[in-house]
């Protein structure tokens, strides 16, 4: 019977259980690390999770004015080795996880260039982008590979391309968002080139033996959202293409206070058809469920962020529920006295 606290590999990398720290967004004023953070990733690792995915970084300054870790040029990269430096003394690995945000616009936009697949007014925004070009698409891409580079460089076990929650990645997968007539829309095969093509750019920046990880959008939870079909198609090729992780996710928020493992029958689906690891990210919180699925279906790993911002410690709490879960199915199993 698999548990959630066997070792395992992902990749290249060793994972002393199957839980994984979600990446949460983490406010900052200028981009870079502060103590506050280093002391938060510390509890995380010294918490016992298996892995964790930073908060997300932006890889283009032309977003700079967002309140969000950077990672756009080399002058991040001293604070980002000491936050790896941090987390790596409790021989826990971890993933830095890279963004475009595009018009989902975070913080304040000071007049700067809003870029989207097309020029189609945001749900949550409102603002009204201008629709990308082709020669910023290939800059973006190249952006996205730079700083995967540079998490290299810092220590970084492996990246994260944010591919969900609306963010630009994202939005190419959107039939709202997109409307292009170019060979970035229509069909699904045009759609998910941005996403694809991207992951390409990172991969032979960074080289076959450094974690690329993805986190994909099986929902978005309106009326002409991502097709899931369509995902399928993307966990396809970038399957094919030697991505190391696929992180299932959506829209979290449509699901009332007591739903648990939100985008489970998804992932499911996905971890049957693919052979890479997947993630299920969303409203896992229970023991018993995630060693349930993890028994009953090809899934994993389980990200879990917000119970880790109450209780960083809460995968040393679930290791002691497990044994004492597996010291009453013993006392259980011995014979009784008649």
């Amino acid at each position: 019977m698999k548990t959630l606290f066997d070792t395992t590999r992902l990749g290249g990398l060793t994972l002393k259980n199957r839980v994984v720290r979600a990446a949460v967004h983490e406010a900052v004023a200028d981009g870079r690390i502060h103590d506050g953070l280093l002391g938060v990733y510390a509890s995380l690792a010294q918490g016992g999770v298996g892995s964790i995915i930073t908060g997300f970084a932006l890889v283009d300054e032309a977003e700079q004015a967002f309140p969000l870790l950077a990672f756009y040029n080399d002058a991040f990269i001293e604070g980002h080795t000491q936050l790896v430096d941090r987390v790596h003394a409790y021989a826990t690995p971890i993933i830095l996880q890279l963004v475009y945000v595009g018009s989902y616009v975070m913080g304040d936009p000071q007049g700067m260039r809003i870029l989207a697949p097309s020029a189609v007014a945001n749900r949550n925004t409102r603002i009204m982008p201008q629709a990308i070009s082709r020669e910023a698409i290939k800059r973006i891409q190249r952006k996205f590979a730079e700083a995967a580079l540079r998490a290299k460089q810092a220590g970084y076990d492996g990246v994260e391309l944010h591919g969900a929650h609306g963010f630009l990645l994202s939005q190419f997968m959107t039939p709202y968002y997109n409307r292009r007539t170019d060979d970035y829309g229509g069909s699904a095969q045009n759609r998910a080139r941005m996403i694809i093509e991207t992951y390409e750019a990172v991969r032979q920046a960074v080289g076959d033996n450094f974690s690329v990880w993805i986190k994909l959008n099986v929902t978005d939870g309106f009326e002409q959202g991502v097709i899931f079909d369509d995902v399928l198609y993307v966990c396809e090729q970038l399957t094919q293409k030697g991505v190391d992780a696929i992180e299932i996710s959506g829209a979290f928020t449509a699901f009332p206070p007591e739903a648990t493992s939100y985008f489970k029958a998804e992932a499911e689906t996905i971890a049957a058809a693919n052979d890479t690891a997947v993630i299920v990210t969303g409203g896992n919180r229970h023991l018993q469920e995630m060693t349930e699925i993890l028994n009953t279906t090809k899934i994993r790993y389980f990200g879990m962020a917000r119970p880790l911002m109450k209780n960083p410690d809460l995968i040393k709490r679930f290791a002691q529920d497990q044994n004492l879960m597996r010291e009453a199915q013993r006392m259980e199993s011995q014979p009784r006295e008649s």
